[in-house]
């Protein structure tokens, strides 16, 4: 009987250390203050990879990424290069509907996006089907971006799939 409690008590810790998660209000007095449409104007270029669950990296790449803002639409043309020369691209648009809220879309996301900008912190999640060994998963992408006060912008996404984190992208985005 205590055993079962036990092993009762800790799954449901478990359950709920998952459900916590940042509010990206938290971030709304921080700087320096971050405008996707502002930071992703003209051209912009990342370097990133990604881990499987263990931390071992299973890929890298390099992203260009065209930006245009016009009648509050931004628009990300991103085209992406992978270390076996492997290409890529996805085509962001995101309607800004106040100052912290955008919904975006893309080629390969199915459905709307609501997005939110705070202080230097930006957050999305999404549905993404993923080729793994010729198998389409579909995982939920958490994405986080982070401005920092030398310009860049630190971007990291949980790849997870039934609540738990089976993957993680970091991109380092840069301006110059």
């Amino acid at each position: 009987m205590i055993r079962s409690l036990r092993i009762s008590f800790f799954a449901l810790l478990f359950v709920l250390a998952g459900c916590a998660g940042v509010d990206i209000e938290d971030y709304a007095d921080s700087e320096p203050r971050l405008d996707i449409a502002e930071y992703f104007a003209g051209t912009t270029r990342a370097w990133g990879m990604v881990q499987d669950y263990s931390g071992e990296v299973q890929r890298r790449f390099t992203v260009e990424i065209q930006g245009s803002y016009e009648d509050n639409t931004l628009t990300l043309d991103e085209s992406f290069v992978f270390s076996d020369g492997e290409t890529d691209r996805r085509v962001w648009t995101f309607d800004r509907i106040d100052e912290h809220r955008w919904i975006g879309t893309a080629n390969d996301v199915e459905g709307q996006v609501e997005a939110r900008q705070y202080g230097h912190a930006f957050h999305m999640r999404y549905p993404l089907e993923v080729e793994i060994d010729g198998r389409m998963i579909s995982f939920t992408m958490d994405d986080w971006m982070y401005l920092q006060p030398d310009g860049r912008l630190i971007n990291r996404t949980a790849m997870r799939k039934f609540g738990f984190t089976l993957g993680e992208i970091t991109l380092v985005f840069d301006k110059s």
